[in-house]
């Protein structure tokens, strides 16, 4: 920076290539004194900046210049709550892209950024992606200082925790991190932040941009250790286990890291509902999982390879449907798979208005034109119809089951029921191999703790569950969970 106010805007222009938000309001004080406030246009509330810094700065009447004029205005003159000193100019550029307004005085080598942020963004909604029955119709929104707001609602104790950093080269992305210092162990706390600081991607523009990041292997594998949530009861609850948040300004989806496989099977209606029936839907989506992935691999295995274990009238029409369809049965299976992935991405991407048009088309099309036609047999489009239809339990998985789902395709109709399981025994040791944090992903299946199983396929009772607290630890080889 430069002593003389002129310089400083000159250079700061220069860096903005005078950019048509890059805004600044030169004052001049009772005592011939000049300063100026810069801002991003649209980035700060209008009002909070004349409140807090500019009319106070026009009705004082300081006798001092240079740095005492910059003191006494920090000291005695404003009235925002949040002001930082800043001393680089591009340090100043980013807090000033961030909504902060930025104080230059004629003769100061210093800058000072005040939070009156005020841009637009979205109202704080219910996530659709985690629809509940009964609990908070909350989620988190792209402003990571409103998730801040409802993540402290929740967990009012100072031992709640909140860190800002930045990440990205080029987009300058802020992150906090937020754990629970009594919760977390120091070490995991000390290695995310380590890896968050070391990240040296240049453009931030999701919260799924840092995964690979996060992980130990840092290999693109197929099941993450690091877990994700629109939800800020469901965050806070990871934090009282000692999970660590991290929320990237600009998108609601917030991380937690160590994530487990058997929490992608609860949600927060489970803890909302009785014991027993919560354990109905767990189970339920556990067989959900295995039917996804397997049923049309072990359809294709049973069909070419071991047709006597079926019974004979429906081996009777299943071959009747083979022998209608010109495409060997492997081929059968992959496209009408694909033409599913095809329809669903569809029915993603496109406008709501349009969502009903190609359901209506897929089900004319596939369901009743294809069949009449001979191009596909029924039995095979109802093994992939119950494999696509469960793998919507458990939305949070789709893009694992998604692949294992071709691949055991693959291996079913090549191998026939040894490639399955083969497949199978690969896919299991690969999964309890992989760990977050020291924190094995299959916890607490393996290493296997019969007290920590009170919540996977059954959850027992609220008087029984606030007995023990549940902790993550960063252990080696024992439990991932700690009395």
């Amino acid at each position: 920076m430069f002593n003389s106010l002129k310089e400083n805007i000159s250079e700061l222009k220069k860096l903005t290539s005078s950019s048509a938000d890059f805004t600044v309001r030169e004052f001049v004080l009772s005592n011939n004194a000049k300063t100026a406030i810069i801002t991003t246009e649209g980035m700060t509330d209008k009002e909070s900046l004349a409140i807090s810094v500019v009319n106070p700065m026009l009705r004082s009447a300081p006798d001092k210049k240079g740095e005492e004029l910059f003191n006494f205005l920090v000291d005695n003159v404003l009235s925002a709550s949040e002001v930082i000193r800043v001393n680089t100019l591009n340090e100043a550029l980013r807090y000033s892209m961030s909504g902060f307004a930025v104080l230059l005085v004629d003769g100061s080598k210093q800058m000072l950024a005040i939070g009156v942020q005020g841009y637009s963004h979205r109202s704080v909604s219910e996530p659709e992606s985690e629809l509940v029955q009964r609990g908070s119709r909350e989620g988190f929104t792209e402003a990571a200082r409103v998730n801040m707001t409802l993540i402290r609602r929740r967990i009012k104790s100072p031992k709640l925790v909140f860190e800002t950093m930045t990440v990205g080269k080029l987009s300058s992305t802020e992150l906090i991190m937020v754990f629970l210092s009594d919760k977390a162990t120091r070490s995991s706390v000390n290695e995310v932040r380590k890896r968050l600081k070391s990240c040296d991607i240049k453009t931030l523009l999701g919260s799924g941009y840092l995964v690979p990041y996060l992980e130990d292997s840092g290999k693109n594998e197929v099941f993450t250790g690091v877990g994700i949530t629109e939800r800020p009861d469901t965050l806070c609850g990871k934090l009282t286990e000692g999970r660590i948040g991290i929320i990237v300004d600009g998108t609601p989806s917030v991380l937690i890291i160590p994530h487990l496989f058997v929490e992608n099977f609860q949600s927060v209606d489970d803890y909302s509902n009785r014991p027993y029936f919560a354990a109905i839907i767990r189970v339920l989506k556990y067989i959900s999982y295995f039917a996804a992935i397997l049923f049309p691999g072990i359809y294709i295995a049973l069909v070419n390879f071991h047709p006597d274990y079926f019974p004979k009238p429906l081996l009777h029409n299943i071959r009747e449907s083979i022998d209608h369809t010109p495409l060997p049965l492997i081929f059968e299976v992959l496209v009408i798979d694909f033409i599913y992935e095809v329809m669903r991405e569809s029915g993603l991407r496109l406008p709501k208005v349009l969502g009903h048009a190609v359901s209506i088309v897929g089900a004319l099309v596939i369901g009743d034109c294809a069949i009449n036609a001979g191009i596909i047999g029924a039995p095979t489009l109802m093994s992939v119809a119950i494999a696509a239809i469960c793998s919507y339990v458990i939305p949070d998985l789709y893009p694992q089951i998604t692949v294992l789902r071709l691949s055991f395709i693959i291996a079913g109709g090549m191998l026939g029921i040894f490639g399955v399981a083969a497949l199978s025994a690969v896919v299991l040791i690969h999964m309890c191999s992989k760990s977050t944090l020291g924190v094995i992903y299959m916890s607490p299946l393996t290493p296997f703790s019969k007290r920590h199983m009170r919540d996977v396929f059954v959850r027992m009772g609220w008087k029984k569950l606030s007995k023990y607290e549940m902790n993550v630890q960063n252990l080696e080889g024992g439990s991932a969970y700690e009395k």
